[in-house]
């Protein structure tokens, strides 16, 4: 396995296993001890990430053989070998080849589609920025297969949120489209509410950063945390045009006073931006909301918004930045009572139930539940590698509770 022709072997062992009647030679390759070679392979640091590429494409032929060819595979740890592979690998050409055994690895295996699954959501904190595409890619579609979500799941896909690639973001909010139909949909509502207003706990830690270091340093240090934000503001606005159920679930969440609140975040524009366009849906569909939105930020300031909602953020001053950041809003649903307005939304005629005002409430920081804001720094390898050990013991507990 250390020769300087490894590749052309292993090539000259693929012309063998995808030949017309490959069965006999594929079986002779198995009893030699075939897979774990291939497994081997991967973990090992001398070899060209060439060969190791080759050794993936042998693994596919191996997998696309049969169920059970898969279950030898996924029996000899590969699911592991594999993911760390991708979260190390450095081509991305490599890295698609890994997604391609990994989507078969996750079809026609019901005993093991489980541990792929998990092996997939211990992914996402790698640092590539492919490998967390194709592992997003590959995640939505074991999500529809399996049915049922692993409690991790949230946590993760939020924390790929903070990603700078809107690529790697876009993959991230599909599956959040799916997601809202599973059993965690209240509990990933509430956390994308709750990414709008960074802790005061996070805040405080990039406190002696701001006074310390240069600009530079500073925006590394918020970064990640308003990176997530916008993110989350922008998800928002997509859940919310497309299911007005979800709507009205974030208004009990106090989503309208989260996203004033990141509208008031001159630190970063683009959460500025993206929280205005949102609110502005909310606005524009719930007559409830305007009443207390116009109410909050003053006439002035909201026929300014009504004017430049998507680039407030250019028109507005540091009093009227203030205002937002400190709102008080509180808009809950109520019962329909005679006369109310419902959702006025053209698309969704009567779907929504009418919600009534309530009072302005203080919002008091430091008893909300929706403070907490999940770290976004990019990930190292030992960490990932760390992460999914955890998520591989689980899968053993599963394989042994179902023999």
């Amino acid at each position: 396995m250390t020769g300087s022709c490894l590749e052309k072997l292993l090539k000259s062992i693929g012309i063998f296993l995808s030949a017309v009647g490959s069965n006999r030679y594929l079986i002779e390759f198995l009893e030699v001890g075939g897979v774990l070679t291939l497994l081997e392979i991967l973990g090992m640091e001398k070899i060209k990430e060439e060969d190791k590429k080759e050794s993936i494409k042998l693994l596919q032929l191996i997998a696309n053989s049969g169920r059970k060819y898969k279950e030898l595979i996924c029996e000899s740890y590969g699911v592991r070998s594999i993911a760390e592979f991708l979260a190390l690998s450095k081509s991305e050409e490599t890295q698609e080849e890994v997604q391609v055994l990994l989507d078969s690895l996750v079809h026609g295996n019901p005993k093991y589609q489980n541990q792929v699954y998990k092996g997939l959501i211990a992914l996402l904190p790698c640092a590539p920025p492919k490998a967390q595409q194709l592992s997003l890619q590959t995640l939505k579609t074991a999500q529809s297969i399996i049915g049922t979500t692993h409690p991790s799941i949230v946590d993760c896909v939020l924390k790929v949120l903070g990603t700078m690639h809107l690529e790697v973001q876009y993959e991230a909010i599909e599956l959040i489209k799916d997601l809202v139909n599973f059993d965690v949909r209240q509990s990933l509502l509430r956390s994308l509410v709750a990414l709008l207003i960074p802790s005061v706990k996070e805040m405080s830690k990039l406190q002696p950063k701001i006074l310390t270091d240069s600009p530079i340093l500073q925006l590394t240090a918020h970064l990640p945390v308003f990176l997530q934000q916008a993110a989350a503001a922008k998800t928002i606005g997509v859940l919310a045009r497309r299911d007005m159920s979800i709507a009205e679930e974030m208004l009990h969440m106090r989503v309208v006073h989260s996203l004033m609140a990141a509208m008031g975040n001159t630190d970063h524009s683009n959460s500025q931006r993206l929280a205005s366009l949102t609110l502005e849906f909310f606005v524009q569909t719930f007559p409830v909301v305007e009443e207390h939105v116009r109410k909050s930020m003053g006439e002035e300031l909201y026929q300014l918004f009504l004017i430049h909602g998507e680039d407030l953020y250019m028109k507005i001053d540091s009093i009227q930045a203030d205002i937002l950041a400190a709102n008080e809003v509180n808009v809950t649903k109520g019962e329909p009572e005679p006369g109310d307005l419902g959702c006025r939304h053209p698309r969704h005629p009567g779907s929504c139930s009418p919600l009534l005002p309530t009072a302005l409430n203080l919002y008091d920081a430091s008893n909300s539940n929706f403070s907490v804001v999940l770290d976004t720094g990019v990930l190292n390898q030992m960490t990932y590698i760390t992460h999914f050990g955890d998520v591989e013991e689980d899968t053993e507990e599963d394989a042994e509770s179902k023999e």
